[in-house]
């Protein structure tokens, strides 16, 4: 079992969920595919094991693993929300083209400092951390 797993079996049992086989492979799924990936596209992956799988569970079911920190939800303007995987990831950016909606990740220990520091002078437990950047890329200047 991984350590994604054992978040997720924790947090049904701490509210009283059932731990199904769908559920479980749909993290299994999930953790394997790369970037950020809509509810859409991980339903169109997850038909392939389960046929009968309805779309609603699949959202549902992101849901569940950003309630338990396996998942964070993004959405780069779009109107539509992706997720991405949140468990033990460093803290990361986003650049985002407001013309073709290309997205890049980023890290940058300037920005983990000032992240440190401001929740440190506020004494604050941060439980998430958002920093984008939209502008325009290479391609579409």
């Amino acid at each position: 079992m991984s350590k994604e797993t054992d978040v997720l079996d924790e947090h049904l049992k701490a509210n009283n969920l059932k731990k199904t086989d769908q559920r479980f492979g749909i993290l299994d799924i999930f953790l394997r595919t790369a970037g950020h990936i809509s509810a859409y596209e991980l339903h169109t992956l997850i038909r392939k094991q389960y046929p009968n799988i309805g779309f609603s569970t699949v959202y549902r079911t992101l849901k569940l693993f950003t309630e338990c920190g396996l998942a964070n939800e993004v959405n780069f303007g779009d109107g539509r929300a992706r997720f991405e995987k949140s468990f033990r990831r460093v803290n990361h950016g986003h650049l985002i083209c407001s013309k073709c909606g290309k997205t890049k990740e980023f890290t940058s220990a300037a920005v983990d400092k000032v992240q440190k520091q401001i929740v440190g002078e506020h004494k604050y437990k941060p439980q998430g951390f958002r920093f984008e950047i939209y502008g325009l890329c290479n391609r579409c200047q």
